[in-house]
């Protein structure tokens, strides 16, 4: 396939530049890189104040239009596709750059630019490019990795066993901080009560019981 497109494009021949023509140069070979490529149009002519269009077409016999642009400067240009292409694109003074998205590998195809002056007359458009080849490369995704199902059982054990360690150490440190202000509480009300003055008690006075004396002259006689 690439080997005929190159066959092809050596036998266009170079572009010559005439009076009525416009000069497009493009790049021999792109490759588009994860399904998406920019193929930019070099052309020698100024398109400022004019109304312009600007395409892009693939095969060898230009049959598909793959993206398009019409316009002039003075409004905001918009890039389109009308066969089913994601496309986007810029352009400058001396530059149009179709941006090509999402590109299948049976889209490996020559692609060519072309410019037309649309207004003011005389209709102006260039000589058929060179073209450039675009290579899409198929996309070799690996196949995710899968877990034997032997290693199941032990992911779940270490998964529970993290889960238990964990709790564990919450319930730890929770019963410790617990304790420890449990403690100091004790600690500070035992200062506190030693530190409190004690008001001296009431002496009692201790009295001895009259007893009358006793006379023992009166006893005796």
């Amino acid at each position: 396939m690439i080997l005929r497109l190159l066959l092809v494009l050596n036998f266009f021949p170079s572009i010559q530049v005439t009076d009525n023509k416009i000069l497009v140069k493009q790049s021999p070979m792109l490759v588009a890189n994860n399904n998406a490529v920019n193929l930019s149009c070099k052309y020698t002519y100024d398109l400022f104040s004019k109304e312009f269009r600007a395409s892009l077409y693939k095969g060898v016999d230009s049959s598909v239009e793959v993206c398009v642009v019409h316009g002039n400067y003075s409004h905001q240009l918009h890039f389109q596709s009308n066969t089913g292409f994601n496309c986007d694109g810029k352009l400058d003074n001396e530059t149009v750059t179709f941006c090509l998205r999402n590109l299948y590998v049976n889209q490996t195809d020559i692609y060519f630019c072309k410019i037309e002056i649309m207004y003011p007359p005389p209709y102006i458009d260039n000589e058929k490019s060179n073209g450039t080849i675009i290579h899409v490369k198929e996309n070799h995704l690996c196949p995710a990795t899968q877990l034997p199902d032997s290693s199941k059982p032990f992911l779940a054990l270490v998964v529970v066993i993290g889960v238990l360690t964990f709790y564990s150490v919450v319930v730890t440190v929770a019963l410790s901080t617990c304790w420890m202000k449990n403690k100091r509480n004790r600690v500070l009300q035992s200062d506190y009560m030693n530190m409190t003055p004690r008001r001296p008690g009431l002496t009692r006075k201790h009295y001895q019981p009259y007893a009358p004396a006793r006379d023992f002259a009166a006893y005796r006689s």
